[in-house]
């Protein structure tokens, strides 16, 4: 289920067809998990049909809380340029996804190793309540490699796959979630999350109190956000859209707590010849006074990621019978036709 079969439609632009972060030509996402150990990789590639690690594409970075990580950030804010596809992964893992992404683009791209080196971008929030970080096998070459290879387009699965297995989103399963923004001019914002944040007593959806007061998990907890677009702008444009994402968060009861980390990267699939070596290199970009529909895109498309990872994630058991339960849908309903907010 997605948040519109519940006729919850955040803002007034309108999504791609997939409603996903795929809606951006040429952007691919795939999956991988090593099952019944619950370690998954989720992998976000920019260009289709393309080698990303040697054809850069314009990327910025911004962070809200920084309980977390992101590898290949501080070159990123450097050149202003991504390299690599983004991996998303689960805290423990992030070194061992590091390393098997590596090994993975170098051994496909072997010009790597002699002229250049690889720095991938990894990022990861914290399954550790449910994963055996202990016993469980930590993602490897083969599981980076099948997420790279099963990278394609439409609408990606969601919830707990890939690197959202695992992951929960105020007090019930999470996971990964996506959506999509059509804009006037006719450019395209995805955004894809791996979604771990938040209580049950600040959940809001729909703009309706969807959460009682819990003594559960409480407000720690992280957020990835990857957002997607073919609008030219520029990497400090990019990273103004990215800080956008945290309006989606902040809409779906995200404080942002001490313990959290939500970080955002933003890249745009336009311009494909300006991170070359030689030569003048001439670029297309918006003005930033034409930027505000991109913003309204992100915050849409961000908020309504949260409520797809919610809604598509189901109960889960994981290490030493830890459970997380699935947000019962029977009930929300209630909540939102009490609220005038639901279709159904």
């Amino acid at each position: 289920m997605r948040a519109r079969e519940l006729g919850i439609r955040p803002g007034r632009l309108q999504p791609g067809p997939d409603n996903a972060v795929t809606d951006v030509p040429g952007v691919l996402v795939g999956h991988a998990s090593h099952a019944p150990d619950n370690t998954g990789v989720t992998v976000i590639v920019p260009r289709a049909g393309r080698d990303t690690w040697l054809e850069p594409v314009y990327a910025g970075v911004a962070v809200l809380n920084g309980a977390g990580e992101l590898t290949g950030s501080i070159q990123i804010r450097e050149w202003g340029l991504m390299e690599t596809p983004v991996f998303l992964t689960g805290t423990p893992y992030v070194g061992a996804v590091y390393e098997a992404a590596t090994r993975v683009l170098t051994e496909r791209q072997p010009r790597i190793g002699v002229e250049d080196v690889v720095i991938p971008v990894v990022g990861e929030t914290d399954p550790s309540a449910i994963v055996d970080v202990v016993r469980g096998p930590a993602p490897d070459a083969a599981l980076v490699a099948a997420a790279l290879d099963g990278a394609q387009g439409g609408t990606p699965a969601e919830g707990q796959v890939g690197a959202g297995i695992g992951m929960m989103c105020c007090d019930f399963a999470g996971g990964i979630g996506t959506s999509s923004r059509r804009v006037s001019d006719g450019y395209t914002v995805g955004v894809l999350l791996q979604v771990n944040f938040g209580d049950w007593e600040e959940l809001r959806i729909a703009g309706t109190p969807a959460g009682v007061p819990s003594p559960a998990r409480g407000a720690e907890g992280s957020c990835i956000c990857v957002v997607a677009t073919d609008a030219p702008l520029l990497p400090h444009q990019l990273k103004r859209a990215a800080r956008r994402a945290a309006l989606g968060l902040a809409r779906t009861g995200s404080i942002s707590s001490n313990g959290s980390g939500d970080i955002f990267i933003a890249f745009s699939t336009a311009n494909p010849k300006a991170a070359a070596d030689t030569g003048v290199a001439h670029v297309d970009m918006l003005p930033n006074a034409a930027i505000n529909p991109l913003f309204y895109a992100t915050v849409q498309a961000t908020e309504e990621s949260i409520l797809n990872a919610l809604l598509a994630a189901e109960t889960m058991t994981g290490a030493d019978d830890a459970r997380i339960f699935a947000l019962p849908v029977d009930r929300l309903i209630t909540a939102l036709k009490k609220y005038g907010r639901a279709a159904r």
